[in-house]
């Protein structure tokens, strides 16, 4: 009776509380999360709009309610018809092109769709449609006075007068090769240059940037699936290569034709990150680097005679990070400025004569964002790494400096988009344990709404293992960041095999406290292997001193630190030492060679996707950067080449790549290929006919599928 009873209750408790599922590859790739949204807020600051579920949503803050405002679907339907390019435009994925844009009025949407302009009137509601061109109308701004819009049409500037709809071609000699109000594709990849054109605040003139390409080489991209293939060549430029030649222009809207290029004391050795007009329209704010960026200057151009003059001057040893926190104060007569001067990134008050006023922040942490200004309360709202390099809160200061007040709670990561007029702001929180939220405060921190609730259906319904975030004391002290996962029904005493995530490079992070969602890493606990990934000491979050370790010599102390990392994880007593594993994609891939090739004793097998095998293959900003020009680096270029090792290969090796890889050439894998078959060395290759630089949704499950299956051949 007894026994009966007891089964009885063990059949009525796993009704109530069924058994969670294992993380499968099927479960991860089913579905994915929506993209994070980008909230564009009203001129007023009490509204913002979004997209979601392929719609357009305006949120009121004072109702707290959200409207419908159209599907994206339907305005595209409307769009005309854009016949295939002739040949495949290499855009860089970090170009900025906003969907949609509030009118000055704050009545009116513009949304782009279907490469065509439409206006949604938000109070008679209703569109009309902008554009019915079959050349798509790319990167749209509404002028700050309303009237106009401006675009690109292949690669010209134009402008379009909404009251009259007349459309009126600002520059006439845009080509393939020379591009007006268009990006190369390095510029936005490494310097994260969004735009390349900018209304003047008076909406009288437009300043745009002018890529000469010519000089840069064209790399010979080749789509093979078609019957007779198809040559698809990409500008690239390779470090040592020719860059593009950049200029800055002012035209105007009206009036006289022709454009006024700024004199910036263009070189061919310089580099130009950001633009910011006066707020008086007088002139254009330049930021510009010289080739291997260990100095940048901000500039000022007068914008009706192009004469420029400098203001600042910033210069560091090994190299200069651009920032976003440049904008003007007080009309133009101060700015704000971001400096890693003192070795961490921190705000700075400065007349526009160039004298210093103020030091608004310090201390051994990191400025990440400076989310808003209330100059009227004299307040700077900014993200920061203050509390911990795993984690990110959002802080306000004075202008004129003092003690800053935290203004987040929750233990986690917090990303903060903030109104224009600092009234309100939306933060976007999650951490290991919590999947994000998103919710609505005053500038006090007072929460007013939530606007998303976490999706919680992921943890009721699978057995998430958690995650632990392990202390790592490296060689000299340095205090190493990991996370752990340990595999599903984990047995003290057990002796597991592991497989070790990494990344690597100067201003990456992986470790933090934030959610990981469903990925891979659970699969392989789920499967029984032990899961680790350990920032290295340079990695973000802890401040421009210790990320110049890697200077001139990219990927050594990287790897010194993944074997620190290795090491600790076997003093743990449940790894076996001689069953580790580590995969990673692009320089994941590129550190998973070096641990295969420079510690083949630490790491049995590895996964290596999209790998540089030799930094002489990447592109000019990046790599000159860290590693300085080929010919003043030759021996730091020769020595951290990885072909050269290929016969250092002792364990299991596959090697990934996607055919048409615009960012990390698939060169890279097939020199590395070559290398290992010379050397005499087995190992596995898989290339996917993709174009992009990432595992592509098409292929993700098989990628996954092979990537598991090879671990467990090699590691079990």
């Amino acid at each position: 009776m007894c026994l009966r009873l007891c089964i009885a209750l063990l059949l009525v408790c796993a009704g109530i509380f069924p058994q969670k599922k294992p993380v499968t590859i099927e479960a991860i790739t089913a579905s994915r999360p929506p993209a994070p949204a980008s909230y564009v807020w009203a001129p007023d600051g009490k509204r913002f709009a979004y997209l979601e579920d392929g719609k357009v949503w305006v949120y009121d803050i004072a109702s707290r309610a959200r409207r419908e405002v159209v599907a994206i679907a339907q305005l595209a339907s409307a769009a005309a018809k854009t016949p295939p390019s002739e040949s495949y435009p290499w855009q860089n994925r970090r170009v900025q092109e906003q969907t949609i844009q509030w009118f000055p009025s704050g009545k009116d949407l513009l949304v782009r769709a279907g490469g065509d302009l439409f206006r949604f009137r938000l109070e008679a509601g209703g569109w009309n449609q902008l554009t019915a061109t079959p050349e798509p109308e790319r990167d749209p701004k509404v002028s700050p006075d309303g009237r106009r819009i401006s675009f690109r049409r292949e690669h010209d500037l134009y402008v379009l007068e909404i009251e009259s709809g007349k459309v009126t071609r600002l520059t006439h000699d845009g080509s393939p090769t020379l591009l007006n109000a268009e990006l190369d594709w390095v510029y936005p990849e490494e310097l994260e240059l969004g735009t390349a054109h900018w209304w003047s605040p008076d909406s009288r003139h437009i300043g745009y940037l002018q890529f000469d390409v010519s000089r840069e080489p064209a790399y010979p991209q080749v789509e093979l699936l078609s019957p007779r293939g198809k040559y698809e060549p990409e500008r690239y430029p390779k470090a040592g290569d020719p860059n593009a030649d950049v200029r800055l222009g002012v035209i105007a809207v009206e009036g006289l034709p022709g454009t006024r290029w700024m004199d910036l004391g263009q070189t061919r050795d310089q580099l130009y990150a950001r633009f910011r007009w006066l707020p008086d329209s007088s002139g254009i704010a330049a930021l510009r680097l010289n080739r291997i960026q260990n100095r940048l200057d901000l500039l000022i151009a007068d914008a009706g005679t192009g004469a420029a003059r400098a203001v600042l001057r910033e210069t560091d040893p090994y190299w200069i990070n651009v920032n976003d926190h440049f904008r003007f104060l007080k009309g133009g007569k101060e700015f704000l400025w971001g400096s890693e001067r003192d070795g961490f990134a921190h705000l700075y008050r400065y007349s526009i004569d160039g004298r210093q006023l103020a030091q608004l922040t310090r201390g051994d942490w990191e400025v990440t964002d400076v989310a808003g200004v209330d100059e009227a309360a004299g307040q700077v709202f900014y993200v920061s790494t203050e509390h911990s390099p795993l984690e990110r809160h959002l802080y306000c200061v004075g202008l004129g400096g003092g003690e800053p007040r935290r203004l987040t709670g929750r233990p986690g990561t917090h990303s903060i988009s903030m109104g224009p007029t600092a009234e309100f702001y939306l933060d976007t929180f999650s951490s290991l344990s919590a999947p994000p939220a998103t919710t609505v405060h005053k500038q006090d921190g007072a929460e007013l709404a939530v606007l998303r609730e976490p999706d919680r259906k992921p943890l009721a319904e699978y057995d998430i293992l958690p995650a632990e975030i392990v202390q790592v004391k490296a060689s000299g002290g340095a205090l190493l960041y990991a996370r752990l996962i340990r595999p599903a029904g984990f047995q003290p005493g057990k002796k597991y095999p592991a497989v070790v995530a990494v990344y690597g490079a100067a201003g990456a992070q992986a470790v933090r406290n934030a959610w990981p969602g469903l990925g891979i890493d659970q699969v392989l606990a789920h499967r029984g292997f032990v899961v680790w990934q350990a920032d290295y000491r340079g990695s973000a979050g802890r401040g421009h001193r210790a990320e110049v370790t890697v200077y001139r010599n990219l990927g050594a102390k990287e790897l010194e630190d993944q074997k620190e990392g290795a090491r600790h994880l076997t003093s743990l007593g449940f790894v076996d030492p001689a069953r580790i594993g580590v995969y990673g994609w692009s320089y994941g891939g590129t550190m998973t060679l070096h641990a295969l090739l420079n510690a083949p004793d630490v790491f049995r097998a590895g996964v290596a996707g999209a790998p540089v095998t030799d930094w002489r293959n990447y592109d000019t900003i990046y790599t000159e950067r860290y590693m300085g020009l080929p010919s003043e680096n030759e021996e730091g270029y020769q020595r951290s080449s990885l072909i050269s090792k290929a016969a250092n290969l002792k364990g299991d090796l596959l090697l990934v790549h996607n055919l048409e890889d615009d960012n990390v050439l698939l060169q890279n894998t097939i020199q590395m290929a070559d290398a290992l078959q010379r050397a005499g060395k087995q190992f596995e290759m898989m290339i996917y006919p993709v174009k992009g630089h990432g595992v592509s949704p098409g292929s993700r499950k098989h990628f996954y599928e092979i990537m598991l299956a090879f671990f467990e051949r090699a590691l079990k």
